[in-house]
């Protein structure tokens, strides 16, 4: 016995230690060690150390208060987190031995995931629910060096099989579904293993990735196309939103009930003609005849086009403007509104950086129509190579329309899940093949505040933690400013994994989040180590503070050591080093 019980709140409990030299008993005292506090004949509490301070009485001698944190109660059922029931003052208070550990972290059916080494207790290794970790979002913070990629890796290998740079599921590949989207390229390396381990990867580049234009809603089209700012907007909306389903219509014709976000395939080319058509436009105005268009034709012709799905076949010579009695035309309702949308939509459409959205082909060098939405499905999915984990690497994406990139795969995603959980609920059945999506630098792509070029990606990831769960798809996000995220994300994360923060407006932020029962245990945030985390959620038995361990083998998020390099001899990249300036010019260019 430690003590007694002084005072008790639903929060807060306070003791009075009692014991002769308080120095020899240092060691098991320490922040975040785990109590028992009798709360009845049967039952005891388990509470976690908060804080203890020294308190002089009136004859010069020091007593001890020690305060903890009530986390649950061990019966005869076992370990239940939270508790209804307070100890009463001068119940007896001991140090929480090895059987009440094991009671609380043991291995079992239900908690069997294997996530480190407790900091207080290194002998014993947290162990939480998959079921819960998994199937509920998870959110992982740390600032920029504290461990946040390792801690990642660790965990994803863990769910796939790999361990220490071998394949566990060399025999029999199992039903893992993993989607990272790398913003920095540095996961590549962590799922990468020798050929004998069978281990397939999903790698999806700049190069690699086919995401054609056709597949983006009205939402991801009007962003990138249309300037929402601009006066004329709205027009350039209308007569857009008209081209694009009229070449849907006319590109996929047994299809009926075409709208404009029908993922099926449309020319983009030809919408551009249709545009340039309608801003050079020019109508006859002759009384005695139809007010049609009117274009010069190729053997320099007057003819009327009544049916404007022409203005896809090309850009028209129209008949000039004019006044006189026999000539009357005049420029037709956008004559002249889309010379800013005309170019903007040429700049894009030619953009080489873009190629992988407006001009993805085919092996055999066709473009990419509507009979080719399961090959394009399927690369995202893992289904190409039979991979358990696709990463979709971003870092060679132009910033502009990173947020569109994210916002379709995902999007693409959520709407395989969605149809697929909705055909297996006919059966009676749930969906058998759970996504998890990892947003990497969450805070680059789904702001708390920002403008118009992050609508589309924030509103996709946000569907997805508010709806996804319900059709088999999860979000992992992980973030160096938590702060910066959507509230709406994070306050869908039942599960957060949070390193060293140091960032005060982020540890506030991240305290906000977690339950009550955490605010003492949650105080160590700036003072944990590389690798040392805070569990909190629905799916550790109590939050605890872990050690990770090493992923093996581990991503390239590791930093220079910069002041050892410097003391390195001199290196000469201008022309005797295996990569000099004009390689990475090269790349550069490239």
């Amino acid at each position: 016995m430690i003590g007694k019980v002084l005072e008790s709140s639903a929060v807060e409990i306070i003791i009075r230690m009692e014991f002769e030299d308080f120095e020899k008993n240092k060691e098991s005292l320490k922040i975040g060690r785990y109590i028992k506090i009798a709360v009845g004949n049967l039952d005891s509490m388990i509470a976690s150390i908060k804080g203890i301070k020294a308190v002089a009485d009136g004859n010069g001698n020091e007593k001890y208060l020690m305060t903890a944190e009530p986390i649950g109660v061990i019966g005869e059922s076992g370990f239940i987190p939270g508790s209804a029931l307070l100890p009463s003052p001068t119940e007896p208070v001991d140090i929480a031995g090895q059987n009440v550990l094991d009671m609380i972290f043991q291995n079992n059916e239900k908690y069997s995931f294997p996530l480190g080494n407790l900091v207080q207790n290194n002998t014993i290794k947290l162990c939480i629910n998959g079921n819960a970790f998994f199937s509920k979002h998870i959110g992982i913070v740390g600032s920029t060096g504290s461990g946040k990629s390792c801690t990642v890796a660790k965990i994803l290998q863990e769910a796939v099989g790999i361990q220490e740079g071998s394949n566990l599921n060399v025999a029999q590949q199992k039903n893992a579904h993993i989607i990272i989207f790398d913003i920095h390229s540095e996961y590549r390396s962590a799922f990468s293993l020798i050929e004998e381990q069978k281990f397939s990867l999903n790698y999806l580049d700049v190069e690699k990735l086919k995401l054609p234009y056709w597949l983006m809603n009205s939402e991801e089209l009007e962003s990138i196309f249309i300037e929402s700012n601009e006066a004329n907007s709205h027009n350039q909306v209308s007569q857009f939103r008209r081209a694009v389903i009229l070449n849907k219509e006319k590109y996929n014709p047994s299809l009926s009930k075409i709208t404009y976000d029908t993922p099926v395939y449309f020319s983009i080319a030809e919408v551009y003609n249709y545009i340039s058509n309608m801003n050079d436009e020019v109508i006859s105005k002759i009384p005695e005849e139809e007010q049609v268009p009117k274009i010069i034709n190729d053997n320099g012709e007057i003819e009327a086009i009544s049916d404007k799905v022409r203005y896809f076949d090309k850009i028209y010579k129209f008949i000039p403007a004019s006044r006189t009695k026999n000539e009357q035309a005049s420029g037709g309702p956008f004559n002249g509104e889309f010379n800013r949308f005309i170019s903007r939509l040429d700049n894009k459409i030619n953009d080489r950086r873009l190629e992988f959205l407006m001009k993805p082909l085919k092996e055999d060098g066709e473009v990419y129509k509507s009979d080719d939405f399961d090959t394009i499905l399927k690369q995202f999915l893992g289904y190409l190579n039979k991979a358990n984990v696709s990463i979709i690497d971003l870092s060679g994406v132009p910033f502009e329309v990173l947020s569109i990139t994210i916002s379709l795969i995902s999007r693409i995603i959520f709407d395989f899940c969605f149809h697929y959980s909705k055909l297996k609920h006919e059966r009676d059945e749930l969906n058998n093949v759970p996504f998890m999506i990892v947003c990497e630098e969450a805070h680059n792509y789904v702001p708390k505040n920002g403008g118009a070029e992050y609508a589309s990606s924030r509103k996709s990831i946000e569907r997805i933690a508010k709806e996804g769960r319900k059709y088999g798809i999860s979000l992992m996000v992980v973030s160096q400013r938590p702060s910066e995220v959507s509230d709406t994300i994070f306050a869908q994360c039942n599960n957060f994994i949070a390193l060293r923060l140091t960032n005060t407006a982020d540890q506030s932020y991240i305290k906000n989040l977690l339950p009550d029962n955490t605010s003492a245990v949650a105080d160590v945030l700036p003072t944990l180590q590389p690798g040392q985390c805070l569990v909190v959620g629905d799916s550790s038995p109590i939050p605890a503070v872990v050690q990770m361990e090493k992923p093996n083998p581990e991503p390239q998020s590791k930093n220079v050591s910069v002041y050892d390099v410097w003391k390195e001899e001199w290196k000469r990249i201008d022309k005797d080093e295996s990569i000099t300036i004009e390689d990475v010019l090269r790349r550069w260019k490239r």
